[in-house]
């Protein structure tokens, strides 16, 4: 499916037709009156909480990441990066 290109902008009306439904929900959710719980409507669980962690491990990490990719070579990301707590590793069935 082509688009011939005119040069020109876009009218309102063609910007609009193309994410009727995101207009939609943001003019619903402007008009509810529903409230929020004092906390945003949301609660930490023991799923959810945050997972102690050593940020200077976290940055040596996320600094091995960064180098690997400008310098192209091992800069021990991985094991880095394997060395930090990952919620989602603990639940990976091996």
């Amino acid at each position: 499916m082509s688009r011939k290109m005119s040069g020109k902008a876009d009218t309102q009306s063609e910007a609009a037709s193309r994410q009727p439904e995101a207009l939609a929900t943001f003019a619903a959710a402007s008009r509810s009156t529903a409230k929020l719980s004092p906390n945003g409507g949301l609660e930490i669980t023991n799923e959810t909480a945050p997972i102690p962690n050593d940020l200077a491990a976290q940055h040596d990490a996320a600094t091995k990441v960064l180098r690997e990719g400008v310098l192209k070579t091992d800069e021990g990301a991985m094991e880095a990066v394997d060395a930090l707590p990952d919620r989602t590793r603990s639940h990976r069935k091996t």
